[in-house]
């Protein structure tokens, strides 16, 4: 097997987690991924425009959002290292995206195209059950994420946040993370300052 690119061991380490690949099979994966790097404020991916691609995230950190007709953003995604990303709706039906997707910081991602998937499945077909189990994940996620926004209050969704990615809210400006919470810098800064008084 070819010695591996920077970040090509990261996405075979993400597939093993799932199911595993033999040698030839392992150097036909490599053989159809693409390496982009993507400058900070820098697309990805534009809404109106069809997502062909699946992304798998070896540096960096971006967001995928969703602006309204007002011109306000809502993050429905962060994604950093050993993640992926993608408008899984676009990508699936060939359909307009309705998310951007943008770099918070210099990234760089590995992409794989939709007819190149296709025929993966068919040539390693033991693929198919590890993008059935990442859009899984995903649906999970997103049910979890909507159910939480309906339940909980904005503390508790901090505090959730907090608990469930603390090295992401370390490198995410607040205003980004108030985004993604469905809040106001402001009151997220208030939350903050409570939650600060109360360990006191």
């Amino acid at each position: 097997m070819p010695t591996l690119k920077p970040g090509y061991q990261l996405i075979l380490d993400n597939v093993a987690k799932h199911i595993q690949l033999e040698k030839k099979e392992i150097e036909y994966f490599i053989a159809i991924l693409q390496h982009k790097k993507i400058r900070k404020r820098q697309y990805l991916l534009q809404a109106g425009d069809i997502c062909r691609y699946e992304h798998f995230v070896i540096k960096g950190c971006l967001r995928a959002y969703y602006v309204d007709e007002n011109g306000f953003d809502y993050i429905v995604q962060f994604a950093v290292e050993d993640w992926w990303t993608g408008d899984m709706a676009s990508f699936l039906t060939g359909t307009p995206a309705t998310l951007n997707i943008d770099a918070l910081e210099d990234s760089e991602v590995l992409m794989i195209e939709k007819k190149d998937i296709d025929e993966l499945f068919v040539k390693v077909p033991k693929f198919e059950r590890f993008f059935r189990i990442l859009m899984q994940n995903a649906f999970v996620a997103q049910q979890q994420r909507i159910l939480l926004n309906l339940s909980k209050t904005a503390d508790e969704r901090y505090l959730l946040f907090r608990q469930k990615y603390p090295l992401l809210e370390k490198r995410l400006p607040q205003h980004q993370i108030a985004s993604y919470l469905g809040i106001t810098p402001e009151f997220l800064s208030k939350i903050r300052k409570n939650l600060s008084k109360k360990k006191k």
